[in-house]
């Protein structure tokens, strides 16, 4: 059977003032295509549905006619869980109606989905985190651990009161006991989860720039090693970049976000997953990269000409842009650049001044007139930069308005 892995979708996502749901109605688009040409039996979508916990209308829509296009209308199931930026709630709440076209959504840790029957599947077993499903035109089962991601409350509530001691120890025996009830070589084993999960001994890996964090010290730290040897692929969700954190035998893969998120991103592709699985055999994989969204781009200049003229020739990408010059960036050259742009984020001023120090030592004369004491101020809080004629008028406008 053919499996497409997905997650973090983030939908309602903004870039500072600026929206996504453009480029992400656009990237939906692209991977409900891309499960129609690859023939996938089965979607599964590992959490951060949405980018807060009260998405906007528009998020909610996106989101619901994408699981509807991606199931076929029931004729293929699609099995989404909650993430750390998701409400269970808000996940689970549509479940009755989302069940007749053909998708799972799961909420809370240790859930048990009611089984129902379609036209080409049914859930023909279900216990508190695992499901098992039957495709019509395939001769075995999958079944399918899932763990959505839990908080701090929910996590005491379903793991005990000493989680930073025992989520490894708990998750392992549940992940354990399921496996070994449910998660024979007959069929497919799958486990879906949205955590934030290592390898022990390795490197931590880095959390999406901006993002909701979940690891707090090594309080929710997941290791990779207690995934129980039944399982032959695992789904993750959380962290925006490609990578399989497990081995080629059992990969352990988070699918990458569908679009970048935050400038920490810029320049990395992104990826759903297809993976082709029967039982009792290795999985094999292959990532597809998604062409769609806007490029998010770092770059840094020393002169407002060459900024203008690049810009000008790259219109169509998300900028994060710093400016190195000798003097404060005057309004002109500001307003300048920005309109010459319509993607410019951030535009960072640095000034290039290798004399000043913070650590040297200086003492400022408060007998001095207002203005020389501003510029002193202003010159220790910018890296020696000098405040300039223009900024001083603004001052002096200031102090005029309040006399």
């Amino acid at each position: 059977m053919k499996i497409l892995h997905t997650a973090d979708w983030h939908l309602g996502k903004r870039l500072d003032r600026f929206s996504r749901l453009e480029e992400q109605v656009q990237v939906m688009d692209e991977i409900v295509q891309i499960a129609d040409a690859q023939k996938v039996d089965l979607i599964i979508v590992a959490g951060d549905l949405f980018d807060n916990f009260n998405p906007s209308v528009e998020a909610v829509e996106l989101f619901y006619k994408t699981l509807k296009r991606l199931s076929l209308n029931g004729k293929r199931p699609v099995v989404a869980i909650s993430g750390n930026h998701d409400s269970p709630n808000l996940i689970d709440a549509p479940d009755p109606l989302a069940r007749e076209c053909g998708i799972i959504l799961i909420g809370h840790p240790k859930a048990k989905v009611t089984p129902f029957e379609l036209e080409n599947f049914k859930i023909s077993n279900s216990a508190e985190g695992l499901i098992e499903l039957h495709l019509k035109e395939i001769s075995f089962p999958v079944r399918i651990m899932h763990t959505p991601y839990a908080n701090e409350i929910r996590l005491k509530e379903y793991f005990g009161e000493n989680k930073e001691e025992e989520l490894n120890k708990i998750l392992a025996e549940s992940w354990k006991k399921l496996a070994e009830e449910f998660c024979d070589e007959n069929g497919v084993n799958i486990l879906c989860a949205h955590l934030y999960m290592n390898k022990r001994g390795a490197e931590l890996l880095e959390e999406p720039e901006g993002e909701k964090p979940i690891k707090i010290g090594a309080a929710d730290l997941i290791y990779s090693d207690i995934i129980p040897d039944q399982i032959q692929y695992t789904a993750l969700g959380h962290l925006h970049s490609f990578q399989n954190i497990g081995t080629k035998e059992k990969p352990v893969v988070y699918s990458s976000s569908p679009l970048c998120y935050s400038f920490s991103e810029a320049g990395q592709t992104k990826y759903i997953n297809i993976i082709e699985a029967e039982p009792g055999k290795e999985v094999s994989y292959e990532r597809i990269a998604l062409k769609t969204g806007k490029p998010l781009v770092r770059k840094v200049f020393d002169s407002v000409e060459k900024t203008v003229s690049w810009l000008l020739e790259n219109p169509d990408m998300l900028i994060e842009l710093t400016m190195e010059s000798d003097t404060f960036l005057k309004a002109e050259d500001r307003k300048r650049i920005y309109q010459s742009h319509q993607g410019i984020i951030h535009l960072i001023p640095k000034v290039k001044n290798q004399d000043f120090s913070e650590s040297q030592p200086h003492e400022i004369n408060l007998n001095q007139d207002i203005q020389t004491l501003f510029k002193d101020y202003f010159r220790s809080k910018n890296a020696g930069q000098e405040a300039n004629e223009e900024l001083m008028n603004l001052f002096n406008e200031i102090l005029n308005s309040q006399s």
